[in-house]
């Protein structure tokens, strides 16, 4: 089978799409024909060696959609069944294996285009909104990176959820069209969000701040974050690890949670399956959509990632297998 693969670490020239071998499966797995994979930028730090060590040749790719092709005794698929899935050693591949407890079925009336925009993205801000963040209808949320895939989740999902007050940050005002269509009633940009967050708050502060950025960013968003309100930190997009003190939290009664998918993934995959449910409900009801920002062929994986780190896009892209 055709997979993009890489040698060494280092910039999008690093991708080479070679012949390679189709994965094999256990009794607990399945074997998918990839429709498409969604890029991510955590798929980016990886390719530049940011996660640690990779052991080569290395395949990126955190999730992938598809139909099963074979399915372990043990893994309740059956060949032909219309799935997402996060599989195992990469996804940016013509064939992938998962987990049973990684894959989820999808429904006939769930395009596999749409279906590829939302596992990573959806699954995560589902989990990251109701169960991390525990937001209230009454609470004012900060959504940092509101034009990315998990930022334009966030908002429609606190939306949805019926958040009265959802501001988003973005890098360029230029961007503040798309994510008011996602639902924000109030963009800015990293530089004011904090002063403007006080602003509208009267002083108050914000509830919930959801962090990908870290860095500045979360300096930024501890100073206009209200008395017991809690920041959630899921990223470090900025390249630099965010700072606080015990003093920033114990004495204001806010706190500060962390959560990470891809170690759920590994040590909790069971936290995944309720969460997927709901969001692929949501999806087939065209209740939440993620925009497609382009499409590439699973030769042009490079061209991909140039675009996801000239952040020049909005909503997803995805790699045609």
């Amino acid at each position: 089978m055709k997979a993009v693969i890489q040698h060494e670490f280092g910039g999008s020239h690093v991708l080479q799409l070679a012949e390679v071998e189709t994965p094999t499966i256990t009794e607990e797995e399945v074997l998918l024909k990839t429709a498409y994979t969604s890029v991510n930028y955590a798929d980016i730090k990886s390719r530049r060696g940011n996660k640690g060590k990779g052991k080569f040749p290395l395949t990126l790719g955190l999730d992938a959609t598809g139909t099963v092709v074979e399915a372990g005794t043990s893994s309740g698929f059956s060949e032909g069944d219309r799935v997402i899935a996060f599989p195992k050693g990469g996804s940016y591949a013509e064939y992938v294996k998962a987990h049973k407890q990684l894959t989820f079925r999808i429904p006939e009336s769930l395009s596999f285009e749409q279906a590829a925009a939302m596992p990573t993205v959806s699954i995560l801000s589902y989990l990251l909104l109701h169960d991390i963040g525990q937001v209230k209808k009454s609470d004012t949320i900060v959504v940092h990176s509101g034009a990315g895939g998990v930022g334009s989740m966030l908002i429609q999902l606190a939306k949805l959820a019926g958040v009265e007050t959802v501001m988003a940050t973005v890098g360029n005002l230029s961007k503040e069209d798309y994510v008011k269509r996602m639902g924000a009633e109030h963009v800015c940009t990293y530089d004011t969000f904090s002063e403007e967050v006080l602003q509208l708050t009267y002083g108050n502060g914000a509830d919930v701040v959801f962090d990908s950025v870290a860095g500045e960013v979360t300096t930024a968003s501890l100073a206009c974050l209200g008395l017991y309100g809690t920041l959630v930190q899921f990223g470090n997009s900025s390249g630099s690890a965010g700072h606080f003190k015990t003093s920033d939290v114990h004495s204001s009664c806010r706190n500060v949670k962390g959560f990470s998918l891809g170690t759920t993934r590994k040590h909790r995959p069971d936290m995944l399956a309720p969460a997927a449910e709901r969001v692929i409900e949501l999806f087939a009801a065209g209740k939440v959509t993620l925009p497609i920002a382009k499409v590439f062929d699973l030769s042009d994986a490079k061209q991909a990632h140039d675009l996801i780190e000239s952040r020049a896009y909005e909503g997803k892209v995805l790699i045609k297998a």
